[in-house]
C-alpha cells in the first residue's frame, strides 16, 4: 500500500511540475516571458537613413533576453528624432548614430526608463 501512495505522490509532483513548465513555455513564445512581459507582435522599425550623422554611440546594454527586447530597445531608440539606431542583441549593444545630438544622458534615461540597464556609453 505505501508504495502505492509513493507512487501517486510522486505523479503528483511531476504532474505540477510539468503544468508549470508548460504555462510557462506558451507564455514564452507568446512573447510574455518573464524577461520583458510584452506581447511578440511588435513589428521593428527600419533605422532611418541619415543625411549627416554628428555622432556615434555605441550603448552597452544588460537585461535583453530575447528578441522582443532587441525590438523594444531598436524602436525606442528609432523614435528619437534624428537618431538612427541599430540594436545588436546577442552582443548586448546599441550603435547609435544622430544627426541631431542627443545627451547621452537622454539616451540612458529612456533605456532605463524601459526596465534594462545602460552599462556604458562610448562614442566618438
Amino acid at each position: 500500500m505505501s508504495s502505492v501512495i509513493s507512487n501517486a505522490v510522486i505523479i503528483l509532483l511531476l504532474a505540477v511540475i510539468l503544468f508549470f513548465s508548460v504555462k510557462s513555455t506558451i507564455a514564452h513564445f507568446k512573447g510574455q516571458g518573464s524577461c520583458c512581459g510584452g506581447g511578440g507582435s511588435d513589428v521593428k522599425t527600419k533605422p532611418k537613413k541619415l543625411k549627416n550623422s554628428i555622432a556615434t554611440r555605441v550603448v552597452r546594454i544588460e537585461g535583453m533576453h530575447c528578441e522582443h527586447c532587441y525590438t523594444r530597445v531598436s524602436n525606442l531608440l528609432n523614435s528619437m528624432e534624428g537618431v538612427s539606431a541599430v540594436v545588436k542583441g546577442g552582443k548586448g549593444i546599441a550603435v547609435v548614430r544622430m544627426e541631431k545630438l542627443h545627451s547621452d544622458e537622454e539616451i540612458e534615461q529612456a533605456i532605463t526608463d524601459m526596465g534594462y540597464s545602460v552599462l556604458s556609453i562610448s562614442g566618438k
